[in-house]
């Protein structure tokens, strides 16, 4: 259980084929991504995914696969029904599909970019290519996101439901890890204009940092059970200190002297995109040349 609470809802529905190819059901991923009715999901958001796949020259079949499951029914009664199963690749294009407004579709977005950039970073390793600063910021600003969304989780408990009191508690964990440091202290440092945000235009090692300080709070926040909001606050700047001495013990660069990037994640992912668009092929679909739908 405690396990689960620090997983995506994406990976625990995750399942792997006797090859290691990851796929997910369309049944039960329409339902973490919040949808009510399957009739509608399957008739709208899939066929829209099925049309995205084919217009990337990609065949449908080898990524979305009919298959069938047994289902209990009324008063205990099993009944066979269909149900789809999708490559990661078919998953990212369901999700890329759903309603941007429903936040778990959002972080199912950001989930499935994620894998694919770390199925990326992964392959350049292997190849014994460089990994640049600007793709490390890519993979990290987008981890961010992710890490961000469970500290809030986990600070639900603890009646940190409101945009203003996740916003204190956000504070709190920046002053421990700055040196005393706010949110808006950090913006001024960095001279970054009001529409900017301060995530935006951090470098991979403070990236990284920050990540370290909200997975952390997030577990401290449920495995110590918290319940007000007073202590979520106090945990969050503890483990942002926790984070700043490890560091200066360490003999690093503190956060706040960390460099301002010049271009912003916007920018770079606007780059990237050209970049795709001119490949012709979205690497942020791109597979292994030996991906095999999912063995049923």
């Amino acid at each position: 259980m405690q396990e689960h609470m620090h997983r995506s809802p994406f990976d625990i529905i995750r399942h792997t084929t006797e090859d290691g190819s990851d796929y997910w059901s369309a049944r039960e991923l329409y339902k973490t991504l919040g949808y009510t009715e399957w009739r509608n999901f399957r008739n709208v958001v899939i066929r829209r995914a099925m049309k995205a796949c084919e217009e990337n020259g990609r065949t449908v079949a080898d990524h979305f696969v009919q298959s069938y499951k047994a289902i209990i029914g009324g008063k205990g009664a099993k009944q066979e029904v269909t149900d789809i199963l999708l490559s990661r690749y078919a998953a990212y294009l369901v999700v890329m599909n759903g309603d941007p407004k429903m936040p778990i579709v959002a972080m199912g977005q950001e989930y499935f970019a994620e894998q694919t950039r770390r199925q990326e970073i992964g392959e350049a390793l292997v190849l014994g290519e460089d990994l640049l600063e600007d793709q490390l910021r890519l993979l990290r600003r987008s981890q961010m996101n992710i890490y961000n969304l469970q500290l809030a989780e986990a600070a639900r408990s603890a009646g940190v439901i409101e945009s203003h009191d996740f916003a204190i508690l956000q504070d709190h964990g920046y002053r421990g890890l700055y040196g005393g440091l706010k949110a808006r202290d950090i913006h001024a440092r960095k001279h970054l204009k009001k529409s900017q945000h301060i995530l935006d235009h951090m470098g991979g090692d403070e990236l990284a940092a920050n990540i370290f300080r909200a997975s952390q709070t997030s577990q401290k926040l449920a495995r110590d059970q918290v319940k007000e909001k007073d202590e979520a606050n106090a945990t969050h700047y503890q483990v942002g200190h926790e984070v700043r001495t490890t560091i200066e013990r360490l003999g690093g660069t503190m956060p706040e002297n960390l460099p301002t990037t010049e271009k912003s994640i916007q920018q770079l992912q606007r780059e990237e995109q050209k970049q795709l668009e001119h490949r012709r092929q979205p690497s942020l679909f791109d597979e292994p040349a030996n991906d095999d739908p999912p063995k049923v």
